[in-house]
Parts: structure tokens; C-alpha cells; sequence
């Protein structure tokens, strides 16, 4: 203990603790303020949101017609948005678990040929960013037609090279290969063996490939706005166009439909409580399925 006290008080204790200290103001400043500032713009008027307290709660009453304001902003189109997400991240999500569990479990656990290539072929393309892949993505689909189809956006979101790297890590070490063969020595089938062995072990990870997958389809922007314009359009690219609805941003918005600051807080914060909502749900899934590869099952 006093050796403890000692190290505290010295001047290395001291600059590490100031510099402990300093990363935390600065992590304050930079995402808890302006997140607090969002959770209570949406409170305020215009008025009240550019001379009051940035930190103060406006009041119910403003709440209300701000929410009616974005409720009426284009007949409700941006309940359409949140559809279209739902609609285009949930079916990209389907596929991405159909194709990803698979593969990974075949990574891992069997044998075949050319299985080494394919594993190296799929961390290459793990370092490819998502937005160098949306030209060549477009030409093809264009190719074939499906610019402006719901498959457009849906077919690219379901390529997930990360999930099939997780599901193989986790394979790889978290489930033993003693209990696949006894399954194996039973007369199961390698397709048995893999749906009524292995999946339910692979509950957790599972779940991390499924949140991964949905969150990054969810906030994907550059993608939809390039495929699916208008009212196809999910959230993301719809508050793009809001922002652009607002005077404060584009003053040549000035004259036609508006949208205030307020309102396009609201709608920022409506876009991201899906996300929030299903990640509060599953955190217990998703923190065994960090942790569970970590030894051999």
C-alpha cells in the first residue's frame, strides 16, 4: 500500500494520471457533449436551439410539433426510409447468415480443395473498402438491369467477408473437433454433424455476425444512394436529403419545403434507435461471441 501511495505521488504517477485524465475530457468534449446536445435538441424551437442553453431541456410541447413537422415532411416519407432499411438490412442479413455460418464451418472443420486459397482470397478482400467496390458493383448491375431493384442494394450488403472470417475464427477454436467426430463415428452426416452439432454451438457468434452485418448495412450510405434514389431510398440517404431541406446548411433551400435543425435532429436520432434497440437486446450474445473463441473448446 505504501509503496502504492508512493508511486502516486511521484511525478510519473502524477503525469499519468493527467494524461488519463485528459484523454477522458477529450473523449467527453468530442462524443458525449454532442451527443447529449442531439438527445435534447429535438426539445427546442429554432429560436431556443440557437440563443439558449445547448444543454437544456426545451420542453414536450416542442417535441410534439417537431415530430408532427418530420411526420409531414413529404407525406411521411420518412417513415418509407425506415421501411426501406429494415426491409433492405433484414434480407441482406438473411443471406449473409445462410452464406457466412457455412462457409466458415467448412473453413474450419473440413477438408477440400483449394480451401487455403479461398481463405486467404476472402482476408484480402476484408482490406478492400466498401466504397472502392460501388463503381465496379454498379456496372454490373447495371449490366443485368437491376439498377433501381431492391436486389441492387440487397445482393452487395450480403457479400460479408468479415463474418465469414469470424464465423471461421470461432469454429476454429471454440468448438472441439472430438465432438464433431463422435457425431461423425454415430453415422450423422457431414450435413447432420454441421445443423444439429455444430449450429447450436454457434449461437454466439451467429449473433456477432448478424449484428455486424445489420449495423453496417444500416448505416451504409454510399451504396443506396447510388442504387436506390427517391422514395427507395433508406434512412441514411434520406437524411441526406433532409439535411439538404435545411436553410442552416443549403441557403438555397430558402422558399421551398424546410426543414429545421431541430427536426433533423429528431430524424437522426429515430434513424439510429433500431441499431440501439437491437444491440441492448443481444449485448449477451454479442459480448460470449467476442470471448468465446478466445481457448479451445
Amino acid at each position: 500500500m505504501n509503496r502504492d501511495r508512493q508511486a502516486a505521488r511521484s511525478p510519473r504517477g502524477w503525469m499519468g494520471r493527467a494524461f488519463a485524465i485528459a484523454v477522458a475530457l477529450i473523449f467527453v468534449v468530442f462524443f458525449v457533449l454532442p451527443l447529449i446536445w442531439l438527445l435534447l435538441a429535438p426539445t427546442k424551437t429554432p429560436l431556443q436551439l440557437l440563443t439558449g442553453n445547448p444543454f437544456s431541456f426545451g420542453g414536450l410541447g416542442s417535441l410534439a410539433e417537431n415530430w408532427q413537422s418530420l411526420s409531414e415532411f413529404q407525406n411521411g416519407i420518412v417513415w418509407t426510409w425506415l421501411g426501406n432499411a429494415a426491409f433492405y438490412s433484414g434480407a441482406a442479413l438473411v443471406l449473409t447468415l445462410i452464406v457466412s455460418i457455412p462457409v466458415g464451418y467448412a473453413l474450419a472443420l473440413t477438408e477440400f480443395r483449394l480451401r487455403r486459397a479461398l481463405l486467404v482470397t476472402t482476408l484480402i478482400v476484408m482490406l478492400i473498402p466498401n466504397t472502392a467496390l460501388v463503381l465496379p458493383i454498379f456496372l454490373e448491375l447495371s449490366a443485368v438491369r437491376l439498377i433501381g431493384n431492391p436486389l441492387s442494394v440487397i445482393l452487395p450488403f450480403s457479400f460479408f467477408p468479415f463474418g465469414v472470417y469470424l464465423t471461421y475464427i470461432y469454429f476454429s477454436t471454440g468448438v472441439s473437433r472430438d465432438l464433431l467426430d463422435a457425431a461423425r463415428i454415430d453415422g450423422a452426416g457431414e450435413f447432420r454433424v454441421f445443423w444439429r452439432v455444430a449450429m447450436p454451438l454457434a449461437a454466439p457468434v451467429i449473433a456477432l455476425v448478424g449484428f455486424f452485418n445489420f449495423v453496417g448495412n444500416w448505416n451504409n450510405y454510399f451504396l443506396p444512394f447510388v442504387m436506390m434514389p427517391g422514395r427507395k431510398a433508406p434512412i441514411q440517404v434520406g437524411l441526406a436529403e433532409l439535411l439538404s431541406n435545411v436553410p442552416l446548411f443549403n441557403p438555397t433551400s430558402a422558399g421551398s419545403v424546410t426543414i429545421e435543425v431541430p427536426v433533423l435532429a429528431l430524424a437522426t436520432i429515430i434513424s439510429v434507435a433500431p441499431v440501439l434497440v437491437i444491440f441492448l437486446f443481444s449485448q449477451r450474445f454479442l459480448v460470449s461471441g467476442m470471448t468465446a473463441g478466445g481457448t479451445k473448446g
